[in-house]
């Protein structure tokens, strides 16, 4: 199979000059992983690694003698990151591994591209591309990449072994790339099922990370729903459940609401949450304020004027997924109604005959009733 140059990061000069001047020294240059993946299923690509037999330090004399900017940010592990105008790419020389832990791997370098494939996790990733677009696909990966089927390189109980992140891997990219016709390959599932106390091993950091990527998927309910039928997402998240995610994926369509982790996380619930993926306080207030709103009364009006339009569409779906029930009708213009009021009172109105607590508590009831009027009472009626 050949790439067609009109693939963007294919058609790149900068790349194709970085490829040039490790391919000018006699050295491999080769796309790999996503960027090629992504081109084979018709996606775009954000990030544009290369795979190469040189070792790190013949690639940044190589580079640096062509002028381009060198970074050497991982380059125990062969990796240095090259910078061209604006444009960056990952240059990692060709790895295989010698020892793992089940978290890290202790590797060494390669001359070998097949050696290099083998340490990957997926066939999908384990495609690589010449700088003419052939791709070069040393385990069989490209019929799995075609069909959109997530499948492991290997056993799929050694790969999780050498890295536990990778049950999780396996469920984001299936929410990311696998077609949901094909199902979940029954051997995956049950090296699963006997590998997942090896999440134990990870910190919440990477475990919160990774549940973040599956969550922003377009529609992660099947991979979750596969999660939690093997009891890998309470084991992550006790007291979670996925039953009610499916709806509220139907209703972000209807909605026209962008994917949202935050969202999504607050209709699987569980205990402690936040704490237990090390959100970000911003995300965790983010995620209370959800919670403390998906079993509230408030009407969408009200919701749009207490939480802004954007918080208030979230509990308005999330509050429907609950219910198995559409959103009311006139639920988006009341919230960017609510969104838009402003109340009418200050407390210069009410001083110096109120002050302090008591200031403040009168506030708050002439605010409950002017909401309960939709709005509608004026200043002077509220102050009479």
């Amino acid at each position: 199979m050949k790439l067609s140059m009109d693939v963007p990061w294919l058609a790149d000069p900068r790349a194709q000059a970085l490829c040039n001047a490790l391919m000018n020294a006699g050295h491999q240059a080769l796309f790999v992983g996503g960027a090629v993946r992504n081109a084979i299923m018709g996606v775009g690509a954000s990030d544009v690694d290369i795979a190469t037999d040189a070792h790190p330090e013949a690639v940044i004399q190589l580079c640096t003698d062509q002028g381009m900017r060198c970074v050497p940010t991982g380059i125990e592990h062969g990796t240095v990151t090259v910078i061209i105008d604006s444009a960056t790419f990952e240059v990692t020389t060709f790895r295989q591994d010698v020892a793992t832990d089940g978290r890290h791997a202790v590797v060494a370098f390669s001359s070998d591209v097949a050696a290099d494939a083998q340490r990957r996790d997926f066939t999908m990733n384990a495609l690589y591309a010449r700088s003419d677009g052939t791709v070069i696909d040393p385990l069989g990966g490209l019929p799995d990449a075609l069909a959109k089927r997530v499948r492991f390189v290997g056993s799929p109980v050694g790969r999780m072994r050498e890295d536990y992140l990778r049950i999780l891997r396996f469920f984001r990219f299936s929410a990311w790339y696998a077609d949901p016709s094909n199902g979940f390959d029954p051997d995956t599932l049950d090296a699963i099922a006997h590998s997942q106390e090896g999440l134990a091993t990870l910190p919440a950091e990477r475990i919160g990370a990774e549940m973040f990527k599956l969550l922003a998927a377009a529609d992660p309910a099947p991979a979750v729903a596969a999660m939690s039928s093997l009891g890998v997402l309470t084991r992550i998240i006790p007291g979670a459940s996925d039953t009610q995610l499916a709806p509220l994926v139907h209703l972000e369509k209807l909605l026209s609401l962008d994917p949202g982790p935050i969202r999504r996380f607050a209709i699987l619930g569980g205990q402690d949450t936040p704490k237990r993926l090390r959100f970000s306080k911003a995300q965790a207030r983010r995620y209370d304020l959800l919670q403390q709103n998906m079993y509230a009364s408030n009407d969408p009006a009200a919701l749009g004027y207490r939480l802004g339009q954007a918080a208030a569409l979230d509990v308005v779906a999330l509050r429907a997924a609950q219910s198995s029930r559409p959103p009311p009708k006139a639920a988006l213009a009341d919230i960017q109604r609510g969104s838009k009021a402003q109340f009418p009172i200050q407390a210069v109105d009410l001083q110096p005959a109120l002050e302090g607590r008591v200031l403040g508590e009168k506030i708050k009831e002439l605010e409950a009733r002017w909401i309960a009027s939709d709005f509608q009472l004026t200043r002077a009626e509220l102050l009479a």
